[in-house]
């Protein structure tokens, strides 16, 4: 049986099948009540825009708009085909809203060409100084002009790339844009699905590509195209096999998918990745905001942190909410949320989301119901319980430094030896660290909570933990490494991963796996990874100079996590996390464009001396 490789195709499939379609038993509802119109919207230079619309028989009443901007297809298409769910959640459907889909610029049946994550400008002189903005607002005024019984007023949703062009939506600055929710956004792809840190998301990006990438020119299509046969499922041998990123070309694309070859061409900081950044357009903005992301993200966690972030410091006037459960890559928009691989959640998340949070949130500010909501509702692992807050991180959480201590040892109290101290390994990136201990050709969102005692017993990764706690401890906002390191090459990847490590008399819950056991689990709650050159600066890579002690600084991002008494707190340090991101050469080089022969061994040291200490900052709520 042909094995075919779907390597973040489900996020793909996932756009369309689930976050477009949210909940197919409102299938026969939906075309009982709705009547389904598709248009092509001309933009103001010229081009057209396919835009599918599902507007409520009863015409006895006016209703607001719901849209959603999609790169992933409206299909299905033919106004006598509908989709089997509308909106964000199935309490749309019934509550009554106009359902607006539309292809963005360039893809599928619209017109023009696709950029990926089009730059937004700051100003608009002429009819063709177009982007996302402009195009969400030239869509909401012809759809408020043609479309009859609407009351005026739009929302906007989105999930992932959806999401970022939810967040572009705000940049249209029409005033009847009530509210929106970027939901996992992307905003930065250098942080996000691309690259983090500067490291390169293998797997996350390998298998989408092709796909994504059905057509590159200015002819509306609806082709698919299949993905690619890689005759395994076992991703960690297949990519080993691979070779260098560069043979990706050499072996299976032959140059033939551009968004691809502008990830390789680009592998610093540069220009190209800074007119992707959304981030930096994000002030004047007077819409409502609900952002919506997953401690568990492994896709666009930054994004959704930092959307709210920057949205709260630019806009203190501006309505924005914020909240995180613990869920995975747009696992709010369906299912129960009530687990994530082996770890309990307590019960289920995603229905009191979607009922209190998101639609009371749309529901308020376009149809005027009353709203009970905090600006920040965070879901507290661990305890598992929600936790609401007027902002975020929680004023409540003070900074700690959490340090990595001789002899294994994790405490907040600094080293005591004065030099000298010190742990190190050999890291072969020809034997690389597995990111999971699972034989998968995916990048499979368990691994966020993942037990590392796979990881641990590799003789290439470092683990320091505490004592055994005798209170809680609470981490609750951004976390950032600061690492004292050396290493007898010229380039070196780091991952810091920070651990909650069950007491041994922990019983099994009904979502533990077979031939798994929670006694004693090392299950992982934040990691992250940083290519060494981009220590100083994302925009230019500097070798390390063999055997010079060298601070690297950079962060996990945010958590909310109680580590409850009876367990331990670890942190494990390694330099491979294959192939969640691709190999580091060792050598000072542009990786994208390394040869087979490039890849070296090369010794790591961590310190952990009073004059070289290593350690985590924390916020931490006791």
């Amino acid at each position: 049986m042909k094995k075919t490789l779907f390597i973040c195709l489900w996020l793909t499939i996932a756009a369309i099948s689930v976050y477009a379609q949210p909940q197919a038993p409102d299938a026969e509802y939906i075309k009982a009540n709705y009547q389904k119109y598709e248009y092509q919207i001309p933009m103001r230079d010229g081009k057209k825009l396919f835009t599918s619309v599902y507007v409520p028989k009863d015409q006895s009443k006016k209703y607001p708009i719901m849209m959603d901007r999609t790169p992933y297809s409206v299909a299905p298409y033919g106004t006598d085909l509908y989709k089997g769910g509308l909106g964000p959640s199935s309490l749309f459907v019934h509550d009554g809203f106009i359902f607006v889909y539309q292809d963005v610029r360039g893809r599928w049946m619209s017109e023009g060409i696709f950029e990926e994550m089009t730059p937004e400008k700051e100003a608009h002189k002429t009819k063709n100084d177009v982007d996302e903005g402009t195009d969400t607002y030239d869509t909401i005024n012809w759809l408020l002009k043609n479309l009859p019984n609407n009351n005026g007023k739009v929302g906007v949703w989105g999930i992932s790339y959806p999401g970022f062009y939810t967040t572009a939506s705000l940049l249209s600055r029409h005033p009847a844009l009530v509210a929106a929710s970027p939901q996992a956004p992307m905003a930065d792809l250098y942080r996000d699905d691309a690259f983090h840190n500067g490291a390169f998301m293998l797997v996350a990006n390998f298998g989408f590509y092709p796909f994504f990438t059905n057509r590159q020119d200015d002819k509306p299509t609806q082709r698919r195209v299949p993905g690619l046969n890689t005759g395994t499922e076992d991703g960690y041998d297949f990519f080993l096999r691979m070779g260098s990123v560069k043979n990706t070309n050499d072996k299976f694309y032959k140059d033939t998918i551009r968004l691809w070859n502008e990830m390789l061409d680009h592998p610093n900081y540069d220009q190209h990745w800074k007119d992707r950044n959304v981030l930096t357009h994000l002030h004047d903005i007077k819409t409502a905001v609900l952002v919506t992301g997953g401690w568990y993200d492994a896709e666009d966690l930054y994004g959704a942190i930092n959307t709210y972030k920057t949205l709260v410091k630019e806009n203190p006037k501006t309505p924005v909410y914020f909240t995180m459960g613990p869920w995975v890559h747009g696992g709010w928009a369906r299912g129960d949320g009530d687990h994530l691989g082996d770890v309990d959640f307590g019960g289920p998340t995603g229905p009191f989301y979607r009922e209190k949070i998101e639609f009371a949130f749309f529901s308020h500010y376009l149809k005027g119901t009353d709203l009970n909501l905090a600006p920040v509702s965070a879901f507290e692992t661990g305890t598992n319980q929600w936790k609401t807050y007027n902002t975020w991180p929680a004023k409540e959480a003070a900074e700690k430094n959490l340090y990595l201590l001789p002899g294994g040892k994790l405490a907040f109290d600094a080293p005591a030896a004065t030099a000298g101290s010190f742990d190190e390994f050999i890291s072969d990136p020809n034997k690389p660290v597995p990111f999971t201990n699972d034989i998968t050709m995916d990048m499979k969102r368990e691994y966020m909570t993942g037990d590392q005692r796979f990881a641990a017993r590799r003789p290439d990764v470092l683990t320091y933990q505490t004592d055994v706690l005798d209170k809680d401890i609470t981490l609750a906002g951004n976390i950032w490494a600061n690492l004292k390191v050396s290493t007898t090459g010229t380039d070196a990847d780091w991952v810091v991963k920070v651990i909650d490590v069950y007491p041994d008399s922990t019983k099994n819950n009904k979502w533990t796996g077979k031939d798994v056991y929670l006694s004693g689990y090392q299950q992982m709650v934040r990691s992250e990874a940083i290519r060494g050159k981009y220590r100083n600066d994302f925009s230019k890579p500097e070798p390390f100079v063999p055997g010079q002690v060298t601070p690297v600084n950079f962060e996990l991002q945010d958590v909310l996590h109680t580590f409850k008494k009876g367990h331990r707190l670890m942190v494990q340090v390694q330099s491979t996390w294959f192939p969640l991101i691709d190999r580091n050469t060792q050598q000072f080089q542009d990786i994208m464009k390394a040869k087979d022969t490039d890849f070296k061994k090369a010794t790591h040291r961590v310190y952990t001396s009073k004059d070289s200490p290593s350690f985590l900052k924390v916020r931490v709520i006791e």
